[in-house]
């Protein structure tokens, strides 16, 4: 085992489901102690990269290491190193919350008790209840326990949010700030750009198996050129991509996108750009429907690669 090498790392990395390029030609490699986040659509690629770093899929080509290892045999050495939450588990319905976290507390070495894990993830309340009568946050809790249970220096998160309440997504992120303060290691993928922006040190964005841009979150929306967003739409009779050149030569205006029926403007000053947008449209005739203004995001990022949104795609 090496002890200087990065806590994953990928080279080449292929998978095919039929004609279906999955992962095509992924490198990647995340530092240890670092936390890094995969963002992408559904069908990118993400959950298949994920699956393969953890053992559970093998590659049809290219090579992976994880904590200075290579997979092989049943994996066992490894397995009691590393924790995972996928993104959909499923308990037996007629065991207690306690007794899935003592079951899993026991394939590994170390690790806390079952209610300190169960305090962790704030269902200390539900030690007793069955598995059947949880909410499915309480469910997505409890898959989290399990991961954690081991005391992993190395945490796979697959959308580890998703259906969770506000105050409860914040105190997983509270939970995955615990783990990088502790120096551990965490994956994660996420359509949360929030989540992603808190929690993550660098950012890989997929599409169609392949890796589009890495960075830091801010060096990423940083890389648009402007710091806020203009959307709009009109009237679909009077759209235009004759519009788009007008647009593109609007005092601050950075980026113009179209997707579906609205308008996309990166720009650098909002009290510039929106006054004269206006103006432009009300030179043609033309009012607008609909009219916000943010901060750029990684939503903007992925738009501005690919046309799409992050969300719909």
């Amino acid at each position: 085992m090496a002890i200087d090498a990065p806590a994953l790392r990928c080279l080449g990395l292929v998978k095919r489901y039929g004609d279906v390029v999955a992962v095509d030609g992924l490198d990647l490699e995340v530092g240890r102690g670092e936390c890094f986040g995969m963002l992408g659509p559904n069908g990118a690629g993400k959950t298949t990269t994920v699956e393969i770093l953890e053992g559970l899929t093998a590659p049809d080509a290219g090579e992976v290491q994880v904590l200075g290892e290579a997979w092989h045999g049943d994996g066992l050495g490894l397995r009691t190193r590393i924790g995972v939450q996928l993104q959909e588990t499923k308990f037996p319905e007629k065991l207690r919350v306690s007794e899935v976290i003592a079951l899993f507390r026991s394939f590994y070495p170390r690790g806390p008790g079952v209610g300190e894990t169960l305090r962790l993830v704030a269902l200390d309340e539900k030690r007793s209840a069955y598995v059947r009568a949880l909410s499915g946050g309480q469910k997505q809790r409890l898959s989290l326990a399990c991961a954690l249970v081991g005391d992993p220096e190395l945490l796979f998160l697959d959308e580890p949010t998703t259906g969770l309440d506000p105050q409860s997504r914040r105190q997983s992120w509270d939970i995955i700030e615990g783990m990088k303060a502790r120096g551990r290691t965490v994956l994660l993928t996420t359509h949360y750009m929030e989540e992603a922006a808190r929690l993550c040190d660098r950012v890989a964005i997929m599409d169609h198996g392949r890796l589009i841009a890495l960075g830091t979150p801010r060096a990423l929306v940083a890389s648009l050129g402007a710091e806020h967003v203009v959307e709009f739409a009109i009237d679909a009779s009077q759209d235009g991509e004759p519009l788009r050149a007008a647009l593109a030569a609007l005092p601050s205006v950075e980026r113009v996108a179209r997707e579906g029926g609205s308008w996309h403007l990166t720009v650098r000053e909002v009290h510039l750009a929106v006054p004269a947008l206006l103006a432009a449209l009300a030179a043609r005739g033309v009012a607008p429907t609909q009219l916000t203004t943010h901060h750029a995001t990684l939503e903007d990022v992925f738009m501005s690669l690919t046309g799409r949104s992050l969300r719909d795609a």
